[in-house]
C-alpha cells in the first residue's frame, strides 16, 4: 500500500480515525473539511491516535505513519492525484449527493469513491453521476482503527472491479471488509444492532431488567464470545452435531422468542444457510473447535481481569 494516495473529506471524529487506517497502512493521506480548522486540528489527533497503537505494537512507526498526513489546501488539493476518497459527512441525503458531485467532478476518473455513510444506500445519492460506477458504500464501526469491520455496499451500477479493488485496499491497511450482496438500509451491522436495542429498550422498559444489569449480559456473557466468532460459528459449537443439531434443539423455542417463523430453523431455509456455511464441522470436528474456543475465552477473561475498569 506504500505509495496509494487517500483524500479524507471530513474530518471530524470518523474521518480522523480513518487517516489513521491509511496512514498506518503506508498510505499517503490529505484532511480536508468544509469548515476551517477542523482539518488542522484533526492532523494532532491523528498524530496522537497513531502515537497510542504504536504504544500497543499496533503501527510499527508512528512518526513516519504521521509525517504521510497533510491538511489539504481545499478540496481539489485533497483530490489532485488520489486514487481513493473516503467521505465522512454528516448523515443528511442532500448534503451527500451535493458532496458526491463534487467528487464526481474533481476527482481522477480512476479514482473510487467511498462513503462512510451508516445507513444510506449509495444508489440515493450517486444516481446521476457520471461516475456512479466508482461509488460504493464503505461503511466502517466507529473507531474503524480500533474496530476493524468495513461493510462494502454497491449500487446497482456500481462496477464489480471498484467492489474489488475496495476490498483490497481495506485489507492492505488491515481493515476486515465484508461484501453486502444487495443494497438495504441499515446494511448488516446496524440492523443487527438495531434489533439487539430494541430488544434491550423493551427488556428494561418493561421491567425485566435493569439497565446495568443488561449491560453485563452483554459484556460479560453474549460480548465474550462474540468478540472472536459470530453468531452463526457460536451455535455451530453449542450442539454435538453443529448448526442443524443445535436448530433441531432450540429452533422451536428461538422461534417463541423471538416472534420468527420457526420455519427459519429447519427444512429449505436451514438448507440455504448450509449450503453457503462452507466447510460444516463434524461432530470431532466441533469438539476440537469447541477446545479452542474455550483456550480463547480463558485468554480474554485473563485479559479483562488485567485492565482496569476505568
Amino acid at each position: 500500500m506504500v505509495g496509494e494516495r487517500v483524500a479524507i473529506f471530513g474530518s471530524g471524529l470518523i474521518g480522523r480515525a480513518w487517516a489513521i487506517v491509511f496512514a498506518g497502512g503506508g498510505c499517503d493521506v490529505a484532511l480536508y473539511d468544509a469548515v476551517a480548522g477542523v482539518a488542522d486540528r484533526a492532523r494532532t489527533l491523528v498524530a496522537e491516535g497513531l502515537d497510542e497503537l504504536a504504544a500497543h505494537g499496533l503501527v510499527a512507526d508512528a512518526t513516519a505513519a504521521a509525517a504521510r498526513v497533510r491538511v489539504a489546501a481545499g478540496l481539489a488539493d485533497a483530490l489532485d492525484g488520489a486514487t481513493f476518497v473516503q467521505e465522512s459527512t454528516p448523515e443528511r441525503l442532500e448534503a451527500k449527493r451535493a458532496v458526491f458531485a463534487e467528487l464526481d467532478r474533481l476527482a481522477g476518473p480512476d479514482a473510487i469513491l467511498a462513503s462512510s455513510t451508516s445507513t444510506i444506500v449509495a444508489s440515493a445519492f450517486t444516481a446521476d453521476l457520471a461516475g456512479r460506477h466508482r461509488c460504493l458504500v464503505a461503511h466502517p464501526v466507529n473507531p474503524p482503527h480500533l474496530v476493524p469491520l468495513v461493510e462494502l455496499v454497491a449500487a446497482p451500477w456500481t462496477a464489480a472491479d471498484t467492489v474489488a479493488r475496495a476490498k483490497e485496499v481495506y485489507e492492505a491497511v488491515g481493515q476486515v471488509p465484508i461484501v453486502v450482496k444487495r443494497e438495504i438500509e441499515g446494511f448488516i451491522l446496524n440492523r443487527l444492532q438495531a434489533v439487539l436495542l430494541s430488544e434491550a429498550f423493551r427488556l428494561v422498559e418493561d421491567g425485566y431488567v435493569t439497565p446495568k444489569d443488561l449491560d453485563k449480559t452483554l459484556a460479560h456473557g453474549l460480548g465474550l464470545r462474540w468478540s472472536f466468532m459470530g453468531p452463526f460459528e457460536t451455535i455451530e459449537l453449542n450442539a454435538p452435531g453443529g448448526i442443524p443439531d443445535y436448530c433441531a434443539r432450540y429452533g422451536p423455542s428461538l422461534g417463541r422468542l423471538s416472534a420468527a417463523e420457526p420455519a427459519i430453523y429447519d427444512g429449505e431455509k436451514l438448507s440455504q444457510i448450509m449450503a453457503q456455511w462452507t466447510n460444516a464441522l463434524t461432530p470431532d470436528q466441533v469438539a476440537v473447535r469447541m477446545a479452542w474456543r474455550d483456550r480463547r475465552l480463558a485468554a480474554l477473561k485473563a485479559h479483562k481481569q488485567s485492565q482496569p475498569d476505568d
